[in-house]
C-alpha cells in the first residue's frame, strides 16, 4: 500500500515508521525545512512542500497513493488536505488527525475525511474503558458510514452472561466483531456462551449504541 503522510512532526514520523515496518510505502510531506528529519525515518520518501498547494500534491503525485494521512498539527491544514485529496485526486481512503476537540464536528465527509483520530477522545475513551463496566463506550468514528468501533465489558449481572451469542438479538446496525476474554482476543462464535467480564467489541450506528446500552441494562 502507497500511503502519504502530510506532517512531519513526531506523529507524523511515529505513522510512517509503523507503517514502514509493515511493508507499506510512505511519503512524508511538510512544508518546515527544520521538520526534514530524514535520518529518523530513512526509508520513506521525503518531500519539502506544503501539503495544502495542489502543485506539491501533484509532484508527489497522489493520485497514485491508497491512503493520505493528515497528520499535521494544524486541523485547518489537514482539512483542506483532506478536501483535495478527495476531490481533487480521488484518494480512496483519508485519514484525519484531530488537534483540537471542538473542531472534531468538521471531519466528516463534507470534508473529505474517512477516518478522523482524536487523540483526546482516544484517550478518553481509553480512560472510561478502564475504569467502566456495563457502558459503552464510543473508542472510534468512521466517518465515511457513520459508525463508531464501541466498547463494552459485561458486568456480573447482565442478562446477557450465560447466553450464547446465537442468543442474543443485537440491535439492527450493531456488528459484532471481536470478544475478548482473559486479554486475548477471540473471533465470535455463534456456541460460544458470554461471561462475566468479557469484553464485546462493536461497529455500530448511533441509533444502535443506545440499543446496546439498554440492552446491557435491562
Amino acid at each position: 500500500m502507497r500511503v502519504l503522510v502530510a506532517g512531519a512532526g513526531s506523529v507524523g514520523r511515529s505513522i510512517a515508521r509503523e507503517l514502514l515496518s509493515h511493508g507499506h510505502e510512505v511519503i512524508i510531506v511538510d512544508k518546515s525545512p527544520a521538520a526534514m528529519k530524514v535520518a529518523s525515518v530513512p526509508d520513506a520518501d521525503w518531500i519539502l512542500a506544503d501539503a495544502n498547494e495542489l502543485s506539491a500534491l501533484s509532484d508527489a503525485h497522489v493520485e497514485r497513493v491508497d491512503v493520505v494521512v493528515a497528520a499535521t498539527g494544524d486541523d485547518k491544514a489537514n482539512l483542506v488536505l483532506a478536501l483535495l485529496a478527495k476531490s481533487e485526486f480521488g484518494v480512496p481512503r483519508v485519514v484525519g488527525r484531530v488537534n483540537n476537540p471542538k473542531n472534531e464536528w468538521m471531519f466528516d465527509q463534507v470534508w473529505g475525511v474517512d477516518v478522523a483520530v482524536s487523540t483526546p477522545r482516544i484517550m478518553t475513551a481509553l480512560v472510561e474503558e478502564a475504569v467502566a463496566v456495563g457502558d459503552v463506550v464510543r473508542i472510534l468514528t468512521f466517518r465515511q458510514s457513520d459508525t463508531d468501533l464501541v466498547e463494552t465489558t459485561l458486568p456480573e449481572a447482565s442478562p446477557l452472561v450465560g447466553q450464547r451469542l446465537a442468543q442474543c438479538a443485537w440491535p439492527d446496525d450493531a456488528v459484532l466483531v471481536a470478544v475478548i476474554r482473559d486479554g486475548r482476543p477471540l473471533i465470535p462464535d455463534p456456541d460460544e456462551s458470554l461471561e462475566a467480564g468479557d469484553e464485546l467489541v462493536f461497529v455500530a450506528s448511533d441509533e444502535a449504541i443506545d440499543a446496546l446500552q439498554r440492552l446491557l441494562l435491562v
